[in-house]
């Protein structure tokens, strides 16, 4: 079948929505979707820095949400007409994938970052038959179809608005499973939030659920004033002794801090915001070595990185989408739609911060259905 996607031919070039092929239908254990919206996350745009480290030409995209169009072998648990939401790949069969931990699988790079499965890999290509990677997370969803493995997938409820779901996948499910999952956050426990993007806002939404105080902290007022929306402290980056003052309005300090930034300053500010036995999650990649101030660690304080938000993501995408019916995370009030053909608006408006979670719409999707257009923030 031919079909339109976003192909990345280097590291400094522009997408481009081509015609691609695919050469056979689903294998055993797959099913072909048709993408309603896909998520931009930072990660897909890491691919311009990652030194050729993840394969290029590709299809990328990782937020997908669709609808089965069909399905290989009988096992998939899944039918034509299902929505589903996509969500990164794993083996399913090491120690960690079947310690429900497949966020932490052996095979994560390999399969989400360095160019996915092998097998079958010719049946995906350009329309002069050119290579493509064979498939970035598992599912390659900057387009109007994907091929995935159907543990990717998670059935939702048809009456959700699947062109937005796809962020549940990764970026939603990131910062919301570190604080539920990772944190274990409940009532009356004390967050600080270092960077109020995508994640970062996710994690405010999921902690203000739970009951929790939370302050948030970033450098650009309009998110700080989205955090506030949702119930969190704001805090300026650039405040002046700024662990003090997250200490203060914490009661003695944050018993959990999330750092999405990956800045060394406000790593090492997180974790002098701590109590006593606190805990520090990393989300971020950190791209140069991490000096701790003398003192960050001491009395029980311990820092870790969290990956995907610790998640089953059969068990958390169903928890978030229950709690945004129930109006406690307003996960829809992030998004910004564009059509897939302006991926590269959508690219610059992301790395101008103009918005906080672009969501892009293939024309396949568009023509089929009226979508619910968010306000703009």
């Amino acid at each position: 079948m031919r079909f339109g996607a976003a192909v990345l031919r280097s590291p400094e070039g522009r997408f481009a929505v081509e015609e691609v092929l695919l050469h056979a239908g689903p294998a055993d254990g797959e099913i072909l979707v048709r993408i309603a919206g896909c998520g931009m996350c930072r990660t897909d745009l890491a691919v311009r820095r990652s030194a050729g480290r993840s394969p290029l030409p590709a299809v990328l995209g990782h937020e997908g949400a669709g609808v089965v169009v069909g399905t290989g072998g009988p096992d998939t648990g899944l039918c034509v007409g299902d929505h589903v939401v996509l969500s990164f790949d794993s083996c399913g069969h090491c120690r960690n994938c079947m310690g429900a931990a497949p966020a932490y699988c052996d095979s994560f790079a390999s399969l989400n970052l360095f160019g996915g499965r092998e097998e079958n890999a010719a049946r995906f290509t350009d329309a002069a038959g050119g290579e493509l990677a064979p498939r970035w997370f598992g599912q390659s969803s900057f387009a109007e179809y994907a091929l995935v493995p159907a543990r990717n997938a998670v059935r939702v409820d048809p009456a959700l608005p699947i062109d937005l779901l796809g962020p549940l996948g990764c970026g939603f499910l990131t910062g919301a499973g570190a604080v539920l999952n990772a944190f274990g956050a409940g009532p009356g426990d004390t967050i600080a939030v270092f960077g109020a993007g995508a994640v970062g806002l996710a994690a405010v939404m999921a902690a203000t659920a739970a009951g929790a105080v939370t302050v948030a902290v970033d450098r650009h007022p309009e998110r700080l004033d989205l955090a506030e929306r949702f119930r969190a402290i704001p805090l300026h980056a650039g405040s002046a002794g700024l662990p003090d003052r997250i200490r203060r309005l914490t009661d003695g300090g944050a018993q959990y801090t999330l750092d999405t930034t990956g800045s060394a300053p406000l790593i090492n500010d997180a974790l002098r915001a701590l109590r006593p036995t606190g805990h520090l999650g990393l989300v971020a990649r950190l791209h140069t070595t991490l000096p701790i101030e003398p003192g960050s660690l001491d009395r029980g304080r311990r820092i870790s990185h969290i990956c995907e938000g610790d998640a089953v993501p059969g068990l958390l995408i169903p928890r978030l989408t229950g709690l945004w019916q129930a109006g406690r995370f307003p996960f829809d009030q992030l998004i910004r739609t564009y059509p897939l053909a302006d991926i590269n608006e959508a690219e610059r408006d992301c790395e101008a911060g103009r918005v906080v979670k672009p969501v892009l719409v293939p024309e396949e999707w568009s023509r089929r259905a009226e979508l619910p257009t968010p306000p703009p923030l």
